[in-house]
């Protein structure tokens, strides 16, 4: 056969039958009357249209086809056919693959009623739904042209598994499955609903039973018909050579012109006759089209050039440059996410931020509402109060604490009547104060921090002089006139001395705010530091050692006014300057005095040696750490090549006995060749064959012991099976040594697995060490768009439910929230509060500025600068933040990452703390109950029955030292019990603190335990 169309097929080109057609070199062809000669399996050279197979012959392509468009018509999504088939309907898109590619972009993230879909829910899981309503929203545009607010849709649906329930859902909700829509699908439904013509440039057409079935417009417009196609070709060629001087043809305005193919020939009158007939044609069909001369041409060409400056717009399309003028500048890229979260589009109707807690009353928000009962703590002391539980619990090793939760922190700070019964309020200052000051036997008590001189002279050993010693005579200082005096200034200051002479006032005097100078001088020679050097912590004299402090501190300008202020209330100047008046004072003072008492004593803190050489530790701890923790996943790494040989070592090992059984049939047979030689299973097997069933019986003279015979044969056949079948139990008990090599290869495969789950299990615990040991600073999870900071206190520096021997560790958690901040002040002037000309320029890009915006946006609760703190407590709060965030800004999307890298540990905490404070309460109850019922006839103490704070106690100060802070050191009897003593303290500090490479005993950080 040639390469030709045989002579018994045809072309077919319509568009108008809904006809299978098999196509002959990319063009569709039908069968006329074959010759009866002629066999249709010599000419395999037809492609079935759908599927695409080729090298077929006609009526197997033919019934390819058919099948084919069965399954495209039952796979294809019944919801889709009709849109799509009404956009593609007269596109101009010549190929079918990029016509395939461009309705798959648009048709992807679209959705209609009747089709089913998969709903994401924010938390991972699925659902399949039935979409019933569908809702478009168009975009909004500004006065400038700029974008208010993108197209987007919304899709009312109802699960399939839970037909009660329905829901209202956006697109980035749902979803197809995969396997619904794909691009081969489209492409064989196009390929059987749409057809074009055979000339360039044809338009796509639904088939016209397609068409009526959907109700498809078939009319195609004029300006698409070949004809109009034909005659635009050729105007415009005429264009191009200049052949139409003062006529400016066009047969439908907004098509691009169409370059001419061929070389340049010259006009004739026939070419002159048709155009001519194709202008008239083009005015009949369009009134509006007319000549315009050329000089009215060009001179409204030359207005367009002046009145855009150089830049020429026709039919819509992008702006060109003029001949002589620059070109223009191109369009703006999109932005390259992410950008600066205040310069993103707000969405007006997303959810607003989940409400804040607030820890005080005097919040920023109309009626506060605290969740616990903290009338008492001001909104200043909250940041102050999150500092000094911190740093006492990262440090709690160097001031031998045991770590305490938050609740039971504020809960000791808020005691009045029990303050001193508490131990945990006691021994936070005691064990601060330690650190200040060396023990007397210590370096001589040598004071560890910086203190401003002294108010009052000491004497050579460190202690205040006598009261009666004669001080230096201080000279009054003298009033000096001002640097520019004149004699009516003179005058007026002589007068207001007089007038003070006159009241009896001197012009030095000064109002007296506290009694701690006199405090001070009650004691004589044994002074705060002496007190301190001492340990002189009973009864509450560890209030007067925080007294004397905070009047040395008073000489600093810096501190002069917090610590008058805290002197004020503890040694006020209405009452005696004696010991018994500042710890009376103290039991009575608010949590924000003893706030303020304990931020002075941990800054002073956080310059002593002790805590410095700490910090130096943890750093050496994390170098030592980094290295482990390479050194495993270098292992690791090799384990996993390792587990990857062997893998594919099994593949190759792997036996044929794991899918197929062997067949009995051949082992039978070839164990009855091993044996079949010998007479008398020969005679046994005929007389098995004489004795069947199908013969008949022997008429003969009957032999004596047939019987017997008979059984003795069948029990030797029983036997043999017998036999045979427990050969084969134990050749298939026994191994061959390739599955033998399979089984070892098992197990190497499971050792090595294990291997690297125990490598994965020192990663992680090295990773909690390095977290652990990173004690420096506090590390901010992020920012959001309104620059709040976001702090999750457990992220670092210790243990995330407190040290795992602490007295209070069956609490399970340690802060259980998660804080918010407000923003900075440089950060709030700078971004936030813009002056006026920035504040416009924000207001006219989007319609509101940016305080207004943080109202609307932030909600009910708001954090307006650095001294205000809120919270989240529980994992729903949580959630709905992190569904707040935005992706596209950059300080909320690495906020967002952190968030959701540490959602799971948090909502643990938060649970775990919200499950402690309802036990407490419901213990709380039990207590009470039982104590009335026991101390009927007697009286008794028992605080904890209130407060869950008195179950806290400083088992590490007793575990190291023997006795706790507030208590004294006792003295050994002799020098022999001293020693003995001694001894015994070392040997059990010997068994029971464990060291590590380096010879050091582990702190928290060093040791391996699971959270």
């Amino acid at each position: 056969m040639g390469r030709d169309l045989p002579a018994w097929f045809r072309r077919t080109y319509g568009v108008q039958e809904l006809v299978p057609t098999v196509l002959f070199k990319r063009k569709p062809v039908t069968l006329l009357d074959r010759p009866p000669h002629i066999q249709d399996d010599q000419e395999k050279r037809f492609i079935c249209e759908i599927t695409g197979h080729s090298g077929l012959s006609f009526f197997d392509a033919l019934q390819s086809e058919l099948d084919a468009s069965d399954e495209v018509d039952d796979a294809f999504p019944d919801a889709l056919k009709d849109p799509i088939l009404r956009k593609v309907q007269f596109s101009t898109i010549s190929r079918l693959d990029h016509l395939v590619d461009h309705v798959y972009e648009e048709f992807k993230s679209d959705f209609f009623p009747g089709e089913n879909i998969v709903v994401k829910f924010d938390d991972g899981r699925r659902a399949p739904a039935l979409v019933r309503e569908k809702s478009k929203f168009p975009e909004l545009l500004r006065p400038d042209r700029s974008v208010e607010r993108a197209a987007f849709a919304r899709y009312f649906v109802s699960f399939n598994n839970r037909p009660d329930e329905e829901a209202a859902v956006d697109t980035a909700h749902i979803t197809r499955d995969r396997k619904t829509f794909t691009k081969q699908r489209l492409r064989s439904f196009l390929k059987k609903t749409i057809d074009h013509e055979a000339w360039a440039g044809a338009p796509w057409c639904v088939k016209a039973k397609i068409a009526e079935e959907y109700r498809i417009n078939t009319d195609m417009p004029p300006h698409l018909t070949y004809e109009n196609q034909m005659l635009q070709r050729k105007a415009n060629m005429a264009m191009k050579k200049n052949d139409f001087e003062g006529q400016l043809v066009n047969f439908h305005p907004g098509l691009p012109q169409l370059k001419p193919k061929g070389h340049k020939n010259k006009r004739t009158n026939q070419d002159s006759a048709l155009l001519n007939e194709a202008y008239q044609r083009a005015l009949a069909a369009d009134p509006g089209f007319s000549k315009i001369p050329q000089a009215i041409q060009q001179q409204h060409i030359e207005q367009l050039i002046k009145a855009s400056d150089g830049f020429v717009q026709f039919n819509g399309f992008h702006p060109i440059a003029a001949k002589g003028y620059p070109k223009p500048p191109p369009p703006p890229p999109p932005p390259k996410y992410p950008i600066e979260d205040l310069e993103l589009t707000p969405i007006r109707d997303k959810a607003a931020r989940p409400a804040l807690k607030f820890l005080s009353t005097d919040a920023p928000v109309p009626h506060p509402a605290p969740e616990e009962p903290s009338s008492a703590i001001l909104m200043r002391s909250v940041g102050p109060l999150l500092e000094t539980w911190d740093t006492l619990n990262v440090y709690c090793e160097v001031f031998q604490l045991d770590s305490f939760t938050f609740d039971d922190y504020i809960e000791a700070l808020q005691l009045t009547d029990d303050a001193y019964h508490c131990q945990l309020l006691v021994e936070i200052h005691c064990a601060v104060l330690k650190k200040l000051v060396n023990d007397v036997s210590d370096k001589n008590g040598q004071v560890q921090v910086s203190l401003p001189e002294s108010n009052f002279p000491e004497s050579e050993d460190g202690s205040l002089a006598d009261e009666s010693a004669p001080a230096r005579p201080t000279p009054e200082p003298e009033v000096k006139p001002a640097a520019r005096t004149t004699r009516s200034s003179l005058a007026k200051s002589e007068a207001a001395g007089l007038k003070n002479s006159l009241n009896g006032q001197s012009p030095a005097a000064e109002i007296k705010i506290h009694r701690a100078a006199e405090m001070e001088r009650s004691t004589r020679s044994y002074d705060w530091k002496a007190r301190l050097r001492k340990r002189d912590f009973r009864e509450g004299r560890w209030v007067y050692i925080v007294v004397g402090l905070l009047y040395q501190l008073s000489s600093d300008p810096r501190r002069r006014k917090t610590c008058d202020d805290i002197l004020h209330e503890l040694a006020p100047p209405d009452q005696e300057a004696t010991m018994e008046t500042a710890i009376s004072q103290y039991a009575s003072v608010d949590i924000n005095t003893r706030v303020k008492i304990l931020e002075i004593l941990c800054i002073l803190s956080l310059e002593t040696k002790a805590i410095r050489n700490y910090m130096e530790d943890c750093n050496n701890n994390m170098t030592e750490f980094r290295k482990e923790k390479v050194d495993m996943q270098r292992k690791r790494k090799a384990a996993m090549e390792d587990l990857r040989l062997l893998h594919e070592e099994r593949k190759v090992l792997r036996p044929e006995s794991r899918t197929a059984s062997p067949i009995p049939e051949i082992e039978e047979r070839e164990d009855s060749k091993m044996v079949g030689g010998s007479e008398d299973e020969a005679e046994d097997e005929d007389e098995g064959v004489m004795d069947s069933e199908e013969e008949a019986p022997h008429q003969g003279r009957s032999l004596r012991r047939g019987h017997d015979r008979a059984a003795q044969r069948h029990k030797r056949v029983e036997e043999e099976r017998l036999r045979k079948e427990r050969a084969q139990a134990e050749k298939a008990k026994k191994p061959s040594k390739q599955e033998k090599q399979y089984e070892n290869i098992l197990k190497k495969i499971e050792e090595a697995k294990e291997q690297i789950r125990e490598y994965e299990g020192e990663i992680v615990v090295i990773e909690n060490d390095l977290r652990e040991a990173d004690c420096p600073r506090t590390r901010v999870l992020g920012k959001d768009r309104f620059w709040n900071r976001y702090y999750w206190f457990e992220r670092n520096a210790m243990p995330y439910a407190g040290l795992p021997d602490s007295s209070t560790a069956f609490a399970g958690y340690a802060n259980g929230r998660l804080w918010v901040q407000g923003p900075d002040d440089m950060e709030r002037q700078g971004f936030i509060e813009l002056c006026d000309a920035e504040n416009a320029q924000y207001y006219q890009a989007f319609m509101m500025t940016v305080p207004e915006r943080k109202m609307i946006e932030e909600g009910e609760t708001h954090c307006f600068n650095a001294r205000q703190w809120g919270y989240y407590s529980e994992p729903d709060e949580l959630d709905s933040l992190i569904a707040w965030l935005d992706s596209h800004g950059v300080r909320e999307t690495k906020l967002r990452k952190e968030l959701q890298a540490q959602r799971d540990k948090i909502s643990t905490y938060m649970i775990k703390r919200k499950e402690f404070l309802e036990s407490s309460e419901e213990k709380k109850l039990e207590k009470e109950e039982a104590g009335r019922m026991s101390t009927r006839n007697k009286a008794c103490y028992d605080p904890s029955v209130k407060r869950p704070c008195f179950a806290w106690s400083n088992l590490t100060a007793e575990r190291e030292n023997g006795h706790i802070h507030s208590e004294p050191k006792t003295p050994p009897i002799n020098r022999k019990q001293a020693k003995a003593a001694k001894k015994v303290v070392e040997e059990e500090g010997r068994q029971t603190r464990a060291t590590n490479r380096q010879g050091k005993p582990l702190t928290r950080q060093g040791t391996r335990y699971t959270f």
